[in-house]
């Protein structure tokens, strides 16, 4: 015989056939009403919680919210509204609508100066790329020397002032190091900074070897998370350094190589310290990329609303070459997944 309680009572159940008696005690579930009940109860005491926790939250937010106003959003709101204006710093702004955004599409200085941008941003973004990512595996796959990591990173802690400065007087003419090794070797010198066809090529080893470790750094923190047993696998089915190099190191780390690619995108186009330091623009405006133009349009013409009108460009600029690149290499799928 069985019992079993419900609530204060007991039930005496027949065993089945081929069992012994039993005596069982089993207790009803509660019923769904109370259970709603503790879910409402517990909901009410999370939510008063948060209106209690609400108001330390938004003060220890205060900072960073005043700071993002002040030094972005209003400046940034204030770009856009001066880039319909014709203001010259001394009189107020006045608003002419789109003049000068059908001025910067026949300004033909605009269009030579973001052709050479791009030329620029090529440069940097090609070679900057394969260095880092070569670099990157070298320290992965060949040696754990953590000075060596330190040494590579070392470039990215200078300013882009002290590296543009180093580097001018390193690609001197006459006394820089480069150039007494080549005069040497070769017989002559280049004008490194003063040729209008080195002058781009030159901003853009200087740009990649400034950047170079940090991007590695990124890529090999990539290469940790790519399993070793895919290595191993690789190995047993005969394939060799370059092979696995091309079919699972590249594939696997294309979430970060897509990261690393549009980070010197957009530092390649705001390049503006290294080349006022070194060509100022120049020989005959070959290295005046569009930083360049923006800040003589502005701080030296003074014409500030034509200033914002290319700088929103840019900006326009930048936004659609960055969502091209996320949609185009998807940027959030992994072959590791």
């Amino acid at each position: 015989m069985v019992v079993t309680s419900q609530g204060n009572h007991a039930t005496s159940v027949k065993p089945r056939s081929g069992e012994p008696g039993a005596v069982a005690t089993t207790a009803t579930s509660p019923s769904k009403g109370s259970t709603r009940k503790a879910r409402r109860s517990t909901a009410t005491r999370s939510a008063a919680a948060r209106r209690r926790d609400l108001p330390v939250a938004l003060l220890l937010i205060l900072p960073a919210v005043i700071g993002f106003a002040t030094f972005y959003a209003y400046p940034t709101l204030r770009g856009i509204y001066l880039s319909f204006t014709d203001f010259h710093v001394l009189t107020p702004p006045q608003w002419v609508g789109l003049a000068n955004f059908r001025e910067m599409f026949g300004d033909d200085v605009f269009w030579h100066s973001l052709l050479v941008t791009v030329y620029f941003v090529l440069l940097s973004v090609g070679f900057g790329t394969v260095i880092s990512l070569v670099t990157a595996v070298v320290l992965h796959r060949v040696t754990r020397s953590s000075v060596l990591r330190g040494v590579i990173l070392l470039p990215f802690l200078i300013s882009n002032v002290i590296a543009a400065l180093v580097w001018q007087w390193m690609l001197d003419p006459t006394l820089g190091i480069v150039n007494i090794a080549l005069k040497d070797l070769t017989g002559h010198s280049i004008l490194f900074f003063g040729s209008g066809g080195w002058a781009i090529p030159s901003l853009a080893a200087i740009s990649v070897w400034k950047w170079m470790g940090y991007y590695a750094l990124l890529i090999f923190a990539g290469l940790q998370t790519i399993p070793p047993t895919i290595y191993e696998a690789g190995r047993v089915d005969g394939a060799g350094e370059v092979q696995m190099f091309r079919r699972l190191t590249v594939p696997l780390l294309r979430p970060i190589l897509v990261m690393v690619v549009v980070l010197t995108v957009i530092n390649s186009f705001q390049v503006f310290d290294i080349v006022q330091v070194t060509t100022k623009g120049g020989p005959a405006n070959a290295s005046n990329v569009l930083q360049m133009y923006i800040y003589d349009k502005a701080f030296r013409q003074f014409d500030f609303g034509y200033a914002a009108t290319m700088s929103l460009a840019l900006f326009a600029l930048l936004i659609a070459v960055t969502f091209t690149q996320l949609r185009l290499a998807r940027a959030s799928e992994s072959d590791l997944n």
